[in-house]
Formats: C-alpha cells, sequence, structure tokens
C-alpha cells in the first residue's frame, strides 16, 4: 500500500455526504465504479424538507441555486447552498457537495465533489473525486481516458494497476489547479498542492508542493 494516496490522507470525511461510499475502500480511485449505485441509494433518503426530485433521480437542495439553461441528468445530488451556473452539463452520477459553484458550461461526469469545491468556468471533470475547498481555474479539465484506451496506471513511488479505462483525476483537500491546465489520467494530487496554468500533469504530485511543469516540482514554504 502507498500510504501517501489513500483515501485518509487525501480527504477529510468529515465535509461530503460519500463519506459511507469512501470508507468502504483504500483508494479513492476504486469507489468511482460505485457512485452510481450510491447515489441511487442515497437519493430516496434525503430529507424531503430539504431536497426536492427536479427529474428522474436527480435530488437537488431547497436552498441551492440552479440557473436557466442547465442540463442536470440522473443519478444526482447537487447539496446545500451550492450554485449551478447557466450552461452547465451534468450528465449523470454526480454528487456535488453544499457550498460549491458548478459553472458556466462546466461538465461533469461519475464525480464526486466534495463541500465547497469551485469548478466555475469551462471545466471538463470526469471520472473523478475533488476533495475540500479544491478549486480548478477557468479551462483547466481532467482527462479520462488514454489515448490507447488502455487501463489508466497510477504512476506514483511504484505504479498501481487501476483496472480502469476511466479515470481523470483524484484531487485532496484544498487543491489548488491553475487555468488551462490538464490532469492526464490517473493524476493523483495531495493535499494543499498547487498545480501551475497551463500545466500538463501526471502521475501523482505530493501533498504541500507546487507543480510547475513536468520535472520541476518544489515543497511549498
Amino acid at each position: 500500500m502507498q500510504k501517501e494516496l489513500t483515501i485518509e490522507q487525501l480527504y477529510d470525511l468529515d465535509h461530503t455526504a460519500a463519506a459511507p461510499l469512501l470508507r468502504r475502500f483504500t483508494y479513492p480511485w476504486e469507489a468511482l465504479p460505485a457512485i452510481k449505485a450510491f447515489i441511487l441509494e442515497m437519493g430516496p433518503t434525503l430529507p424531503a424538507g430539504e431536497y426536492e426530485l427536479r427529474g428522474e433521480d436527480v435530488w437537488v437542495a431547497k436552498s441551492a441555486h440552479i440557473y436557466p439553461n442547465v442540463y442536470l441528468a440522473g443519478p444526482c445530488i447537487i447539496g446545500p447552498n451550492t450554485e449551478v451556473r447557466p450552461g452547465a452539463f451534468v450528465r449523470g452520477s454526480a454528487l456535488v457537495g453544499a457550498d460549491c459553484v458548478v459553472g458556466n458550461s462546466t461538465e461533469l461526469k461519475n464525480v464526486i465533489l466534495f463541500d465547497h469545491v469551485q469548478v466555475p468556468h469551462y471545466n471538463y471533470v470526469g471520472d473523478s473525486i475533488l476533495g475540500y475547498c479544491a478549486h480548478m481555474g477557468a479551462g483547466s479539465i481532467t482527462s479520462n481516458v488514454k489515448a490507447d484506451k488502455k487501463l489508466v496506471v497510477v504512476h506514483a513511488e511504484e505504479p498501481i494497476e487501476t483496472g480502469l479505462k476511466k479515470f481523470g483525476a483524484i484531487l485532496g483537500d484544498h487543491v489548488e489547479v491553475g487555468c488551462n491546465a490538464v490532469l492526464n489520467p490517473g493524476t493523483v494530487v495531495g493535499r494543499h498542492a498547487t498545480i501551475y496554468p497551463t500545466s500538463c500533469v501526471r502521475g501523482f504530485v505530493p501533498a504541500c508542493s507546487i507543480f510547475k511543469a513536468p520535472g520541476n516540482l518544489v515543497k511549498k514554504v
């Protein structure tokens, strides 16, 4: 086991409704195939006084602000006080936490967004998990399928075979991703790390570090 890549090291599970799901696993990407079923199980149990059904298997907190021209496909859950802005495309299997921002022209598919996550401008987030207070700058995306269509490997101290064809990125709590960065399949970013704008990232970025370019990684002071 590579401890730095575990759910325990990457996340404070007090900040997500997906905690019961994530506690079943060691590595966060192991939860990706189970997101859909978990939402379908959780949705009907949500308090009727706090959530409303806005379509088939689409549960939206009554305090959420859903702007016009938004597409929400089930199963999905949109948490309290979250903003989903015009042009957002939620394709399904999306568990969006409280106080999040899903921005204009942002697309979500098979994701967990912890509380206070911001994907506010032109982002694609697919087959990924974003930790508490993670932020993706304008135009930054997760690439979730390899060009050769082979199964994704996490490149860390030792390569880890995931068995997944679709796996975007795992962002720990308080990760900051700069504008127009690309997070290649199987990217894992540790807590409080920063990704420079326009970066092309692959593999594991340790906690409390700054990724400037491949081979150019520095620790925060």
